[in-house]
Parts: C-alpha cells; sequence; structure tokens
C-alpha cells in the first residue's frame, strides 16, 4: 500500500483518510481487527447521522426475490476474492461491516443485491483485482447517512420493518433524503448469538435534520 521509503508516515496519512482502522474504536465492532470508521454529526431518538470518508470496497451483484438467497450466494463469492481469488492470490483479513445495497421493491418482485466487503487499510490504495468477472472493487464518496440500528438477526423482514421505520422517522421531521434504495448493515458473523449489531442507512440528501439534538 505504501513504499518502504515513507511506510509509518503514508500508512498513517491513508488509515486517516480512508477511515478504516482499529475495531475498537466502535464499542458493536469487535468481531474483526479493522472496521469502518465514522463521525458522529448528530443524533436523536430514532437515529443518528454520521459522516464516512471515501473508502473502497469489494463488491458482487445477485438478483433474487429474498435477500436471504442473494445474500448467501454473494457472501461466498466475496469469501473467496479474501481468500485468494485475486490476481496476486492474497489472503485478505475480514473487516467489518459487511454492506449490502438493497432497492425497494415488493416482495414478489425480483431485485439486485449489491454485497460489500470493505478494504483493510493496507489494501485501500492498490486492492489486488478480482479473478472472477462477478466480483469487482468500487470506491464509495465522502457521504452522510442517516442510521437505524438494531439488534437480533437481519432478515427480509426486520430490514423492511426497520427501514420503514427510519423513513417514517425522516419523512416526520422533513428531512430529505435519497429514496428507491438503502443499505442494509450487518457487524456480525452467522456464529453469534448474542449482542448482535445490525444497522439501515440512507443517504443525507442536503443538510441533516436532527431536531433537538445534543452534540454526542
Amino acid at each position: 500500500m505504501v513504499f518502504l521509503a515513507v511506510l509509518v508516515g503514508s500508512l498513517l496519512m491513508l488509515t486517516a483518510e480512508a477511515k478504516v482502522g482499529n475495531a475498537s474504536d466502535a464499542e458493536f465492532c469487535f468481531e474483526t481487527e479493522q472496521c469502518l470508521l465514522f463521525d458522529v454529526i448528530c443524533e436523536t431518538d430514532d437515529y443518528e447521522v454520521r459522516h464516512y470518508d471515501s473508502v473502497k470496497w469489494v463488491s458482487t451483484n445477485e438478483r433474487s426475490f429474498m435477500m436471504e438467497m442473494a445474500a448467501m450466494r454473494a457472501f461466498r463469492r466475496l469469501y473467496g476474492y479474501i481468500t485468494g481469488d485475486n490476481e496476486h492470490g492474497k489472503k485478505i483479513d475480514m473487516t467489518t461491516p459487511v454492506v449490502v445495497k438493497m432497492v425497494d421493491k415488493k416482495f414478489w418482485q425480483r431485485g439486485t443485491y449489491t454485497m460489500s466487503f470493505l478494504l483493510p487499510a493496507e489494501h485501500q490504495k492498490n486492492p489486488p483485482k478480482p479473478t472472477n468477472s462477478e466480483v469487482f472493487i468500487h470506491e464509495t464518496p465522502d457521504v452522510n447517512v442517516y442510521v437505524r440500528s438494531y439488534g437480533g438477526w437481519m432478515t427480509a423482514l426486520e430490514d423492511d420493518r426497520q427501514t420503514r421505520n427510519l423513513y417514517g422517522a425522516l419523512d416526520e421531521v422533513g428531512a430529505k433524503y435519497q429514496k428507491g434504495y438503502h443499505f442494509a448493515v450487518g457487524y456480525n458473523s452467522p456464529m453469534t448469538m448474542f449482542n448482535r449489531h445490525n444497522e439501515v442507512w440512507v443517504v443525507v440528501e442536503g443538510d441533516p435534520v436532527c431536531p433537538a439534538f445534543e452534540e454526542p
């Protein structure tokens, strides 16, 4: 990721810019060494607003009627990438969160689900190219998102319920946000039974709205 001549300085700079770092900086990110870091802009009882810096992900698309079926196939594909299905055969550490872009649809409709693994700090600058044509690297821009957190298991039904709750809270205060899609965000492996943490992200449009908020 960096040249040896400026290893320490450049690594610190890149980690700070990409905001991928020590998982201990987020209390709910405890299963991987690195996590996507963020700044909290404001918060209410129903949601918080976060700022995320631009970062790179490895992603894949999967079409299905159900999130659960799409997620299984997409996860296997991305897991292959981090376990060696890339141009250098590199093993890449798992990070959190795992993010799924969900296009809003009726339950009987088939949709495209885009699952993404966050690339760790050491691969943010020059990630190895995937060997699977269905896997690709992409970079998200700096962004503000409305976030609703919840525990338990992330299912299509629960994600839909939490998303509707977030939309309702945002509509109630006149907040503007990008419509037609949202992100389902998970921080835990399927083997974790307790203290699970999931989120719904909706991209902010314009200035974020947090009525009667207190600075965190």
